[in-house]
Order: structure tokens, then C-alpha cells, then sequence
């Protein structure tokens, strides 16, 4: 019999279990083993309540946390007692704050990825509205594991990246349907994932510079490919949506974006019938939506009744009005007791 593999490895961590008083220090040393030693320094250091998770993916790491507002300190010191050399990278979501290096500083918050580096003496200061905490989504790169020329990497510490277009919106997309979604992924999707985490890392950096040239083929042909999923994903309802289309929007011939998504394994046209698929099953098993007929919501995602009772059937064995009384009326379990 096989055997499921294991979740992919996560690390939960509150510290709300502790005495008021040591949570603050908890949390510190905390910090010190899994990313590099600092300084912290905070007005509620009395009662600092923490909640954090990391999520392994190879050697880089992806770790939500929420906090109240706080000061790092990375100074000459603490970076010749334990450097990790890696690159940091914050998703904020809430709150904000200020970096300060010794030639630059900068000002970033929801809307804005900021980067770091553990080798570089840095001041963080963060803050959010009274009463609340700070939400953020930070990710630790091994500079060894970036596809992109260190001299390069390096320039672009401390330069804002737009987390809403480009490459940045990609990155910041990943993360967060990462966190939300962590639990559905297995061990051996660690190394996949963690590849397209360094991936798109090294090219929000490289287009911070405008240095795309500078990464290597694979990782811009993986970022095209990402930023094609993207546009699909978010023109799903377009009538239009068609390889062409897709082709010109990226400024790529359409035979080539064939042959990138040959590698994928999967057709554009099998793609966008895929997605619009999942998009209609999700609306079916909405219960708001329980009033909706099924040729509407197949109109939706541009299919016709027909084309899409037969699709369904062959991806979800069943026709589409069959699975939505089952999502709404599930058959209850027979009472062995």
C-alpha cells in the first residue's frame, strides 16, 4: 500500500503560552537561531505577544508572523558573532516602518516589498496603529541559492519593490497564497516550491535594477511562465482569452508560448479550460450562490451548457448539477455505533 507523504515541514510558534514578562526574550532567541542575532528593542516588551510560523521549503524559508511594533538592531557586531548570508525579503501587511542603512534608508508598508541583507549593519523600525499588531509575511534566501549574480543582488538591498505589478506582484502572490494554502502541500513539494521562491526573488531584484539580462535563462523563462498563469488567472471570464492574446500581451510569438508551456506539461487551451473549470466548481459549491442556474454560472466562465456538462463530467465524474445538491446536501455517514 503506498504511503502519503509527509506535510510539507512547517514550524508554529506563540509565545502566549509563556509569563508576560519573558515573552519578549522568548521571541528574541527565537529569532536569534532561525534567522540571525539582533537587537530588539520595543515599548511593549512588558507583554509581547507573538505568533509566527515558518515554512520550510529546501534551504529558504517563508514565515508569516504577526507582533506588536518593535526596533531591529543588526549591528558590526552581531554580524561578526553568527552571518547567515542571506537575503531578507518583507511582504507587509500591515503597519509599516523605516530601515535605515548607512547610505540609504527607506520607508515601506503594505504595498511595498523591502529587502535586506544579514551581512549588512541595518536599523528597523516598525509601527502600526495603537492596539495593533504587525502582519507581515518575511522570506530567508540562501545568497548561494539566488540565480542571480551576487554584485548585482547586493545593489538592490534597500530599493522599494512594488508588491502590485510586475514581478514584485508576483512574488507577493506567491507568499500569500502560500501561507494560506501551506497545509495542502507535501514534502516533495518543498524543493518545487522552493525553486520558484528563489526564482522569483532574483528577478524582483534583477528588475529593481532593471538587470533582468543578468539572470539566467531558466529563471526568466520560469518568471515568464509565472507571469502567464497570472494574466490567465486574472482574464479567466475575458471571451478573448485565447493563446494569441496571451502571446501579443507579453510581447512573446505565440509558437514560443506554446513551447514554454510544452515543458509545463499542459496546453494554454487545456490550461484556461482547467482553471474556468475550477472557477465554475467553486461557485457551485457556494452556497450563495445555491440560486444561481448552472447554464449562468457556465456563461461566466465562457462555456456553453453543452461544453460544459460534458468537461465537467469527464473532470469531476459527475454532471455539474449532481455535484452541486452534493455540495449542499452532503449524504450523512451511516451510524455504526
Amino acid at each position: 500500500m503506498s504511503r502519503t507523504p509527509p506535510p510539507l515541514p512547517t514550524r508554529p510558534y506563540s509565545n502566549a503560552h509563556l509569563p508576560a514578562p519573558e515573552r519578549f526574550c522568548h521571541w528574541k532567541e527565537l529569532l536569534d537561531h532561525t534567522h540571525a542575532p539582533m537587537d530588539l528593542r520595543s515599548d511593549h516588551a512588558d507583554d509581547f505577544l507573538v505568533r509566527q510560523r515558518a515554512i520550510v521549503l529546501g534551504e529558504s524559508m517563508v514565515w508569516p508572523a504577526a507582533f506588536p511594533p518593535v526596533t531591529f538592531l543588526r549591528t558590526d557586531r552581531l554580524i561578526r558573532q553568527s552571518d547567515p548570508e542571506s537575503y531578507h525579503l518583507t511582504l507587509t501587511l500591515r503597519g509599516g516602518g523605516v530601515a535605515d542603512w548607512r547610505h540609504r534608508t527607506l520607508r515601506a508598508g503594505p504595498g511595498t516589498l523591502h529587502t535586506n541583507d544579514s551581512s549588512r549593519p541595518v536599523e528597523i523600525r516598525t509601527a502600526t496603529e495603537p492596539g495593533r499588531r504587525i502582519l507581515m509575511i518575511g522570506v530567508e534566501v540562501p545568497k548561494t541559492s539566488l540565480p542571480l549574480p551576487r554584485r548585482i543582488a547586493d545593489r538592490a538591498i534597500g530599493l522599494p519593490i512594488p508588491d502590485d505589478h510586475g514581478t514584485g506582484a508576483l512574488l507577493a502572490h506567491f507568499l500569500r497564497q502560500l501561507v494560506r494554502t501551506h497545509t495542502e502541500y507535501r514534502l516533495t513539494d518543498g524543493p518545487r516550491l522552493g525553486a520558484v521562491l528563489t526564482d522569483l526573488t532574483a528577478a524582483a531584484l534583477a528588475h529593481a535594477l532593471e538587470e533582468n539580462r543578468a539572470l539566467p535563462a531558466h529563471t526568466r523563462r520560469n518568471t515568464t511562465v509565472l507571469r502567464i498563469r497570472a494574466f490567465i488567472q486574472q482574464h479567466l471570464d475575458d471571451p478573448a482569452l485565447s493563446p494569441p492574446l496571451i502571446a501579443a500581451a507579453h510581447h512573446i510569438s505565440t509558437s514560443y508560448l506554446h513551447r514554454l508551456f510544452r515543458r509545463e506539461g499542459v496546453t494554454v487551451a487545456a490550461l484556461i479550460r482547467r482553471q474556468r473549470l475550477e472557477r465554475a466548481r467553486a461557485e457551485l459549491a457556494d452556497p450563495h450562490r445555491a440560486g444561481r442556474p448552472v447554464h449562468a454560472i457556465a456563461a461566466r466562465w465562457c462555456m456553453t451548457a453543452t461544453d460544459f456538462s460534458r468537461s465537467f463530467r469527464a473532470a469531476y465524474g459527475m454532471p455539474p448539477g449532481e455535484y452541486r445538491r452534493l455540495q449542499q446536501h452532503p449524504t450523512p455517514l451511516p451510524d455504526r455505533s
